[in-house]
């Protein structure tokens, strides 16, 4: 693993036991309908999520798809194992680094991530990993936070993104479909309901 990823990972392994408490609010308000609207958009006997992290997303897996799951962090992995168990969820959980997955090519009928991209230092090796590994035709369906379109608000941005990448290994001015196009995808669609900040994204391979 890459020193920028290694370090990023060790912010989240520290993260882990508090993570869910520290997005409890935001979770409750915010993305917890997000999230529903992003695996409602799932489709496919196969489908790959990157950045399981705790788990946050095991209540609105589809019934009767056959779920793989990543995440770099070890600790985050530990406590999505014991939310797995306890509520049951049918899950492959395996710890890997999305900018080099262990799957062999065209294997996925959806990928889907979370507010992930924000976090991994070559977002763009990543994406084209993802593309490898999806079935001809298969799709991509992302929920990320990315840079304001307005300029004084990108400007405050990109001034506060050292600080938070320090603190919580997160980028708040990733330009993710700009990164997405630039990965071999096409038909690529911003969900309507998208504000400026927070995006759901598809693209098909």
């Amino acid at each position: 693993m890459k020193p920028d990823s290694l370090s990023i990972k060790k912010r989240y392994d520290r993260l882990a036991p508090y993570f869910d408490s520290l997005e409890a609010v935001m979770e409750g308000l915010f993305f917890k309908k997000w999230r529903k609207r992003l695996w409602a958009k799932a489709e496919g006997e196969h489908i790959l999520e990157i950045g399981v992290g705790t788990g946050k997303n095991f209540d609105y897996y589809p019934h009767g798809a056959r779920i793989t799951a990543i995440d770099f962090s070890g600790k985050m992995l530990d406590i999505a194992r014991h939310k797995k168990n306890r509520k049951q969820i049918d899950v492959d959980l395996h710890v890997m680094d999305v900018e080099s997955l262990e799957f062999a090519d065209n294997c996925f009928d959806t990928v889907i991530a979370s507010f992930v991209f924000c976090s991994v230092p070559s977002p763009r090796k990543g994406l084209k990993e993802l593309h490898r590994v999806l079935k001809p035709g298969g799709q991509i369906v992302l929920l990320e936070h990315v840079l304001s379109s307005r300029p004084l608000l990108a400007r405050l941005m990109n001034l506060l993104n050292p600080l938070t990448v320090s603190l919580l290994g997160a980028n708040i001015n990733r330009q993710t479909i700009k990164n997405v196009q630039a990965s071999g995808f096409s038909s690529i669609h911003v969900d309507s309901s998208s504000g400026d900040i927070i995006k759901l994204i598809q693209a098909r391979k």
